[in-house]
């Protein structure tokens, strides 16, 4: 079934895009080069993001507050991520792609250059808020900038390469910023960032082509993405699905220090291949979900929610435990078609989708972690946050039925009007 609905929609895409059969002109940078730097900006946002976490203690610390009212940083960065995906999407939709990009870099650096230099809790919260606000609308518009010049045989692995960037910013970038910040202040950690963020515009700037403003893009004609059933049906699958990533991840440090007696190091070590385990999950949907997005998708859903399981149930065993954990972060490769799916689906509203779609990964981010939080003030144990992940996923399944049942009634509605 899964197949005969993956090659419904790429002739449906085909039809639509037919502008996108091949892929655009380039200029004087390969294809190589333009997408690295749009890597290296979603690897840039992934340090800010994730780095922040790393650097909360220091920078609660410095402000004389709790690492939970401290904490309330990451909540507004987040916020900032959710409203400024569909605001930045829809009243700058008629400038070009690449001047988006650009822009947005440069407002990335502002962000974080007003983080580095807060001086207090609300501040801070300020800071988070406005540096949060062009994640979403970056991480959208770029891929539909990559897989746009890529072409449309190639828009999985273009999508892939993008995103490819968040997850080397975890096995690396993270890891590097958030030791620099420990040893010469979380500021520093902020500064770094935001010099980044230009050095990203100025790239971008010099190596992708420019192909002109979009003169009939309307804020009302993204905001029908709003009311699309398959869009709606594939950002549900995210903020769901993807949930469950987020229940595990959250909480595993304290799960591991509390249920094992391992040193304090092995959970860097098994961070580390739980970023391994992100990236390879990217690198393999970018090569095989092209033409087989719905199979594609269910298989690293189905694989998420499995190894969710699989840590509730090795909980205590740090080995098992950093196993489940690099095949959760291959199940993670499930955004990949996701968001090409969403380039089928959405129409003439490919920005806003594009951008939704992180900004749906977001709520997951929230949901996942909230709700393992729950079940661990219940009383159930750190076991629960894996029987939450399975749960989450299970959601995923049951949306991805639903995608596949649209497709179907879309397929006889088609042939209904052609006969």
């Amino acid at each position: 079934m899964t197949n005969q609905t993956d090659k419904i929609l790429s002739d449906q895409a085909s039809s639509k895009q037919a502008s996108s059969e091949q892929p655009s002109a380039l200029g004087e940078y390969s294809l190589a080069t333009i997408t690295f730097w749009l890597a290296f900006g979603t690897f840039v946002i992934g340090c800010s993001e994730f780095a922040a976490m790393g650097l909360l203690p220091y920078f609660a610390e410095d402000f004389g507050i709790t690492e939970n009212v401290a904490g309330h940083a990451i909540s507004a960065y987040a916020i900032g991520v959710v409203v400024g995906a569909p605001l930045i999407t829809i009243f700058f939709s008629r400038l070009a792609r690449r001047t988006m990009l650009i822009s947005m870099m440069i407002f990335y650096a502002g962000g974080n250059l007003l983080t580095a230099l807060a001086w207090s809790e609300w501040t801070m919260n300020i800071a988070r808020f406005i540096a949060g606000l062009p994640h979403g609308a970056y991480f959208g518009i770029a891929m539909l900038f990559a897989a746009d010049i890529a072409g449309k045989n190639k828009r999985a692995q273009a999508v892939s390469n993008v995103i490819l960037g968040l997850a080397i910013a975890n096995i690396i970038g993270v890891p590097s910023i958030s030791g620099i910040g420990q040893m010469l202040g979380w500021r520093t950690g902020f500064f770094i960032i935001s010099a980044f963020a230009l050095v990203t515009a100025l790239m971008v700037w010099k190596t992708a082509p420019y192909r002109g403003p979009n003169p009939d893009a309307k804020p009302l004609t993204e905001l029908k993405a709003l009311k699309n059933k398959d869009v709606l049906l594939v950002l549900l699958m995210g903020a769901i699905g993807f949930g469950g990533m987020f229940s595990v991840y959250s909480y595993f440090s304290a799960s591991y220090l509390s249920t094992t007696s391992s040193p304090e190091w092995g959970i860097s070590a098994t961070l580390l291949i739980y970023g391994i385990g992100v990236t390879l999950g990217n690198i393999i949907a970018g090569r095989y979900s092209e033409g087989r997005l719905l199979t594609s998708a269910i298989t690293f859903q189905v694989l998420l929610g499995l190894s969710a399981a699989a840590y509730a149930a090795s909980m205590g065993n740090p080995y098992l435990m950093a196993a489940s954990l690099f095949f959760i972060g291959i199940g993670g490769g499930m955004v990949v078609p996701l968001q090409t799916r969403l380039m089928d689906v959405a129409g003439e509203a490919q920005t806003l989708a594009g951008a939704m779609n992180h900004a749906a990964f977001n709520t997951a981010n929230a949901l996942g972690p909230w709700l393992a939080g729950m079940t661990l003030s219940a009383g159930y144990g750190y076991t629960s946050t894996g029987w939450v992940g399975l749960a989450l996923a299970g959601g995923g399944v049951l949306v991805w039925l639903a995608i596949v049942m649209t497709a179907r009634n879309t397929q006889v509605q088609t042939a209904t009007v052609s006969g």
